[in-house]
């Protein structure tokens, strides 16, 4: 007995999952394709599109600001006068107007370098927005291989329940001929009848695992229809022997996105306290600007008057006492920057202890692969052997169905290993930083 060719595994599948179309895909192109349309990971580009756009020397304020206003206002009284000789005046329906135009311009000459120093840290802000870009990528592409990994071992999973029915329907055949020559009995007929029950059972509850992963890679890769044939090219779990601790905890000290996230926000916190202490410095503001007015009167001396020209201004200015507001900031901002500096030290120590604990996992499977495969050997050739012995009625049904769990277990267990190792791998290329590289 052979096990099934992966092709006719392909054909159960397609039965299985009635899919728009199968489109075998490696794991780059897979890859690729969830990075140009997974939805988190273009919210997140967008985001640091505009820590891209806040860069500007005007945000940061160092450009002057010019503003042109205009205003029309009007009255309309009824005015009753007596003058000093006596004489009384009535005025009624008396409509005047005002008409005024100002270009009023302003420019903080200077503040203590405090916009000098904001867009410094606008600017670093524009790099945290990419390392926060970047570990999104690093996130996503690490759940893609996680996802496309598991599809191969399940799809592998289903291969070996295949062969296990296959063996089941093989070993009712045998005995229903046993049966019909009067060397068999009824019992063994129904004990291998119900043998295969259970292993066709097994095998339809794979079907709907299989369909879910396969769901979760087309919902990571954003296609615009879930029941998108995308099944993975791979039919093996390949792991990189070739890792080692010393290079990756090298690439982890320079690497690491998130102790790189945490350096970038003590930077921003060093700049926070920056600011709040350039406010104790004085400050230069000029103003100018250019105005025109036109008024129209139906009452008074003078009927229409109209006025224009510029304006300025110099302030200097500086802060002696605000409450002690200032002093409060500056200590809380002082608090905020040690705060990110014990971040800093807990993210590396968090950071090391995952490296080790997932180098040792790794390590570990690595030495049971080994161990693992030589085992899958020896129960398939005690199965080939164990068959033959069965065919001449040399051995039970019951001691049969033991070796074939033990093969079934043996090929679980192996894969299982695999997966387990490959895990350990993505998860250490994506602490080394090395993942958007190497996978």
């Amino acid at each position: 007995m052979k096990k099934l060719p992966l092709l006719f595994v392909s054909i159960l599948l397609c039965v299985a999952f009635p899919l728009k179309a199968q489109l075998p895909m490696s794991l780059e192109q897979v890859v690729d394709l969830a990075l140009e349309n997974n939805y988190s990971l273009r919210i997140v580009r967008n985001q640091q599109q505009i820590s891209v756009n806040n860069v500007t020397l005007g945000n940061a304020g160092m450009l002057p600001s010019l503003d042109v206003r205009s205003q029309f206002s009007g009255n309309l009284n009824n005015t009753d006068q007596v003058l000093r000789d006596g004489s009384e005046n009535a005025l009624r329906n008396i409509h005047n107007t005002a008409f005024n135009a100002t270009l009023q311009g302003s420019w903080m000459l200077f503040d203590g370098f405090r916009a000098q120093i904001r867009y410094r840290q606008l600017d670093e802000l524009r790099s945290l927005s990419e390392l926060n870009t970047r570990m999104a990528l690093e996130n996503l592409v690490a759940r893609v291989a996680a996802e496309y990994y598991f599809y191969v071992q399940q799809q592998r999973l289903f291969s070996n329940l295949q062969y296990a029915v296959d063996l089941s329907k093989e070993r009712v055949r045998i005995e229903q001929e046993h049966f019909l020559l009067g060397s068999g009995s009824k019992v063994r007929l129904l004990q291998a009848q119900v043998n295969l029950n259970a292993d066709s059972s097994r095998l339809e509850r794979q079907y709907e695992v299989l369909s879910a992963s396969r769901i979760r890679l087309a919902e990571l890769v954003a296609a615009e229809d879930l029941n998108t044939g995308l099944v993975p090219a791979d039919t093996l779990i390949l792991v990189n022997p070739g890792l080692q601790f010393d290079v990756l905890r090298e690439d982890v000290a320079s690497q690491n996105t998130a102790i790189n996230m945490a350096l970038q926000n003590r930077i921003i916190s060093a700049y926070d306290l920056e600011i709040i202490r350039s406010r104790r410095l004085p400050y230069l503001n000029l103003t100018s600007g250019y105005g025109y007015t036109l008024s129209n009167s139906q009452s008074g001396a003078i009927s229409q008057q109209q006025t224009w020209g510029m304006n300025y201004g110099l302030t200097v200015g500086i802060n002696l006492y605000d409450g002690r507001n200032l002093q409060r900031q500056q200590s809380n901002a002082r608090i905020q920057l040690e705060n990110q500096e014990l971040a800093l030290e807990r993210m590396r120590q968090e950071i090391y202890a995952d490296l080790l604990t997932l180098f040792n996992a790794y390590t570990n499977n690595m030495r049971l692969l080994g161990l693992e495969t030589q085992n899958l050997e020896v129960a398939r050739e005690n199965l080939d052997i164990a068959f033959d012995r069965y065919r001449l009625g040399a051995l039970s049904g019951f001691e049969l169905r033991e070796v074939q769990k033990n093969l079934l277990e043996a090929e679980e267990r192996l894969l299982s290993i695999q997966y387990q190792a490959k895990m350990a791998e993505i998860s250490l290329l994506q602490l080394s930083g090395r993942i958007l590289e190497q996978l």
